[in-house]
């Protein structure tokens, strides 16, 4: 009788399997099943952070068009982080806070030595590149903004994530766009409104995402549609393409994903390479 071994020597050729052998195949093992409205729910941080960007680069628009001054955006940025920190503790009533041990005269202090040291630099960014022509900054603040949303951290985990880099990318389109804007003050504001929508804006829609799922959804509707009304009064063409794009995003490709799991055809079995399960810590000592 044919035996699964090496050691001993059998009257069979070396490619020999016996009828057994497909007695132990399986399929789709470690396949996962998706359920539609989680994964519309999940998609919110792709539409909030294209969002983002959206809002951003409206912003920008409308300061270098001269129909939004530095001093109202500064007033109305400065008002919603005051509103987005008191929610930010209210979220888990200063648990996150408390186990951080970070205080809010620390969370002062970091506040205003960023806006002393931004609003110092601000004349250094306003003239940064000036010698670099004005199709060059577009193109390279297109691209940083684009490697901001591949590489932010969507909640997957990816070897291409990366946080660091992905807020780094999105300053340096700021400062990029800010150097084109009239003043040294209309820069200052920009790349402060840069670190609150980029770097402040994501950390509290996690933790509503985590504690607060409801609110979550409401307010990434309500950001997304936000979004829509400000690219509509620039352009209504774009304003269709944009809203199909989360449309596609949160609606059709979750769709795609679930019909696509279903043609998964992963088989495992004895020819899968061996798993050692035991615990062989004891041996690296």
């Amino acid at each position: 009788r044919w035996q699964k071994v090496l050691y001993e020597r059998q009257p069979f050729p070396d490619n020999y399997v016996d009828q057994r052998f497909l007695e132990e195949l399986r399929k789709n093992v470690h396949a996962r099943q998706y359920r539609y409205w989680a994964v519309v729910f999940q998609s919110g941080a792709v539409v909030q952070q294209l969002c983002s960007v959206c809002v951003f680069v409206l912003t920008w628009w409308y300061m270098d068009a001269g129909m939004l001054s530095p001093q109202g955006l500064f007033g109305a940025a400065l008002l919603s982080s005051l509103l987005g920190y008191v929610l930010f503790d209210a979220v888990d009533s200063g648990a996150g806070r408390w186990e951080s041990g970070r205080t809010r005269w620390a969370d002062l202090k970091s506040t205003l030595v960023f806006a002393a040291f931004t609003y110092g630099f601000s004349p250094v960014l306003k003239t940064l590149t000036e010698s670099i022509s004005t199709d060059t900054i577009y193109a390279m603040s297109a691209l940083m903004l684009l490697g901001h949303l591949i590489f932010f951290d969507y909640g997957a985990n990816a070897a291409i994530v990366s946080s660091t880099l992905s807020l780094n990318m999105a300053i340096f389109a700021s400062v990029c766009l800010a150097s084109r804007l009239p003043r040294a003050l209309h820069a200052f504001v920009m790349v402060t409104f840069a670190m609150q929508i980029f770097a402040l804006w994501p950390m509290l829609q996690k933790k509503l995402k985590a504690r607060t799922p409801r609110c979550y959804v409401g307010v990434t509707v309500l950001f997304a549609l936000a979004a829509l009304a400000g690219l509509a009064t620039i352009s209504s063409v774009g304003a269709v393409l944009f809203a199909s794009l989360l449309l596609t995003i949160s609606c059709l490709c979750p769709y795609c994903l679930i019909r696509l799991q279903l043609l998964k055809d992963n088989i495992h079995g004895p020819w899968d390479e061996a798993e050692i399960k035991e615990d062989l810590s004891r041996f690296l000592m």
